[in-house]
């Protein structure tokens, strides 16, 4: 506070109003989302499918947000990765990624919602707050996390999940490391292929104890409920078949290959 001394306001001054909190849970941040308004965008930095960054107020808080708008579908793409039918480039799949990381319990994916902008449906993605710095500079930089095993830990999180959604485009510039080291996955517009095997199982090592159970309670009613509006049935079932492979591979592997680790707060 402004003009105190001892803890006290000076005689003859008015104390400044304490700063309104933001959106703290889950729930406030997807709301913020839908309802602020925006009073600022520009280009948001490195991405090739058009996100903006934009600036949102509401009740006097302002807080970023990442806005991507694609909606793309090609019979036969090749990205510098080998060439892929039926490729879909799509926000959808944002909010898909953030929905399901949250049935899972993981909170590793920033709040997304969908909303329209500029006369397009498109998804409005939480701007990480704190960033330290993405995994691409971490590596190049040769940083050490504070706590290797708990990093391993996020890791090994992380490959669960991009093995289930399938995800093409993970890069190392989409995991983002705010300064408490927490990961975050972002960008998930390529990924939800219909494609039911695996595209790297050797990727899947450990698996939370907790994602375990996660993954073996997902079924068809609750992803079309939850997924529906954003995956076609295609991409539910290609999504539950990775699911049976993922399942059957730490079963196989045993107990060894399983882990506890704390849960993020909602």
């Amino acid at each position: 506070m402004a003009g105190t001394a001892a803890g006290l306001p000076l005689l003859g001054m008015q104390s400044s109003p304490p700063e309104r909190p933001g959106p703290r849970t889950r729930a406030e941040k997807e709301e913020f989302l839908q309802k602020a308004k925006i009073i600022k965008t520009r280009g948001a930095p490195g991405g090739i499918t058009g996100v903006v960054r934009a600036t949102l107020e509401r009740d006097g808080f302002q807080h970023d947000c990442s806005i991507q708008t694609i909606d793309e579908y090609k019979a036969r793409f090749d990205g510098g990765r080998g060439v892929e039918l039926n490729f879909k480039d799509s926000w959808k799949f944002n909010v898909a990624g953030y929905i399901l990381d949250r049935i899972l319990g993981l909170n590793m994916a920033p709040v997304t919602v969908e909303r329209n902008h500029d006369g397009r449906p498109g998804s409005f993605c939480w701007w990480v707050d704190d960033v330290l710095m993405d995994e691409k500079k971490r590596l190049q930089t040769h940083t050490d996390p504070p706590d290797q095993s708990a990093w391993n830990d996020q890791m090994y999180s992380v490959r669960v999940f991009d093995q289930l959604i399938f995800n093409t485009d993970r890069n190392l510039g989409n995991l983002i490391i705010d300064k408490s080291w927490q990961m975050w996955m972002i960008d998930e517009s390529r990924a939800f292929r219909i494609n039911p095997n695996l595209a790297d199982a050797k990727e899947l090592t450990k698996c939370d104890t907790a994602l375990f159970e996660k993954l073996k309670e997902l079924n068809e009613p609750l992803l079309k409920k939850e997924l529906g509006r954003y995956l076609t049935n295609m991409e539910i079932q290609g999504l539950l078949s990775r699911r049976d492979k993922i399942v059957a591979i730490f079963e196989q592997k045993g107990p060894s290959s399983l882990y506890t680790s704390p849960r993020r707060p909602d």
